[in-house]
């Protein structure tokens, strides 16, 4: 195995589109959603436990969840848990992690991936990050894993790419589109050169610490300035202080959409970001009226259709007449919604915290 393979896995979201079963304590992340026996970020964890050598794993998580870490990745030492004290979106995340590995070594080579996405081919995910990975380490360039879209999905982002091609796999991007309609994306379909943007990237240190350098200086100047403190015992205080200075916002738009050497390995491995609750239902196991239980053992179901439910294993649960709804109960709250209303989630959550504070939340 590569010693100058390294990853970095974001883990400080909240998941508040899974409440109520993901809160602000116990974010999705840390959570067996499908009830597969593993939480998402031990899926992710372990997926990487093949592809770079386990002290080569950083996870960079909100402060709050360091011990739910600890708990979760039992193979993780404090030293590979780096801490933010705020969320300030995925450009500091990664330019935490990419300053403090860069310091390590020079010659690091890095895949950055969130710790809550699905991957359902496991093989073909570690031979594409594996390719990206050999193809950073030799060139100066900055490479995104693009999904071939199965629909027009509105709920992801696209990458649009040219028939330039590095390394023989390895195509131009054109451009980046946030969370089009559905006709544009439609349109993206019909065209053949857009694929869905899964968020993980792969680069070698010394380019992403260039791209920083060239399209966010003031962040730079941040983590730069933490050079003699990566690794000591002052690392956190540093890092506390310099997370109130960073600018909120995300790796892709502050360096991706921006770079000139960006280049996108299409993909094909079984990928879901688990966004919604319509995700999970459509990875899930259904019975022959396309009902989705997790768990199963005590919900009975009369009269019901397509819909997504999961409540807790212990308790007996029977309904009638249901059709296309999502129903959820974890931590003393019930939720009972239309399956085409769950982008309402959100405000539901608002509104809840408004009425009732943090005690729901």
């Amino acid at each position: 195995m590569n010693k100058n393979y390294y990853a970095i896995i974001m883990a400080g979201g909240i998941g508040s589109r899974f409440w109520p079963i993901s809160r602000t304590s116990h974010p999705k992340q840390f959570i067996d959603i499908l009830g597969t026996g593993k939480t998402l970020i031990q899926q992710t964890y372990d997926r990487f436990l093949k592809i770079c050598p386990q002290e080569n794993i950083y996870i960079v998580t909100n402060e709050n969840y360091s011990d739910l870490v600890k708990t979760q990745l039992p193979g993780i030492s404090d030293h590979q848990i780096l801490t933010e004290p705020v969320m300030r979106n995925t450009a500091p995340c990664v330019a935490y992690g990419s300053f403090k590995i860069e310091n390590l070594n020079p010659d690091a080579i890095l895949a950055v991936a969130p710790s809550d996405s699905l991957i359902l081919d496991e093989p073909k995910y570690i031979e594409s990050v594996n390719l990206s990975m050999e193809t950073a380490a030799k060139n100066d360039c900055l490479i995104t894993l693009g999904i071939k879209p199965s629909r027009p999905d509105t709920g992801y982002g696209y990458i649009q790419y040219n028939d330039q091609l590095l390394n023989g796999d390895f195509h131009k991007v054109k451009t980046f589109t946030e969370k089009p309609s559905l006709d544009i994306a439609k349109t993206f379909l019909q065209s053949g050169d857009f694929l869905w943007n899964a968020g993980i990237f792969v680069w070698s240190a010394k380019s992403i610490v260039k791209a920083f350098e060239k399209y966010l200086p003031d962040m730079t100047d941040i983590f730069a300035d933490a050079r003699s403190v990566y690794n000591t015992e002052n690392e956190r205080q540093h890092i506390s202080n310099a997370y109130q200075q960073c600018t909120n916002i995300s790796i892709d738009y502050g360096i991706m959409e921006k770079a000139d050497n960006v280049y996108v390995l299409p993909s094909e491995f079984g990928w879901s970001d688990l966004g919604t609750w319509t995700s999970v239902y459509q990875l899930a196991e259904k019975d022959y009226v396309g009902n989705a239980v997790i768990p199963s053992e005590k919900v009975i179901m009369y009269d019901s259709s397509n819909c997504m439910v999961n409540v807790p294993g212990e308790k007996l649960v029977v309904l009638q007449g249901m059709h296309d709804f999502i129903v959820v109960e974890a931590n003393n709250t019930l939720m009972i919604c239309p399956r085409d209303q769950e982008q309402s989630v959100k405000q539901i959550v608002a509104d809840v915290k408004q009425k009732f504070g943090n005690k729901y939340i």
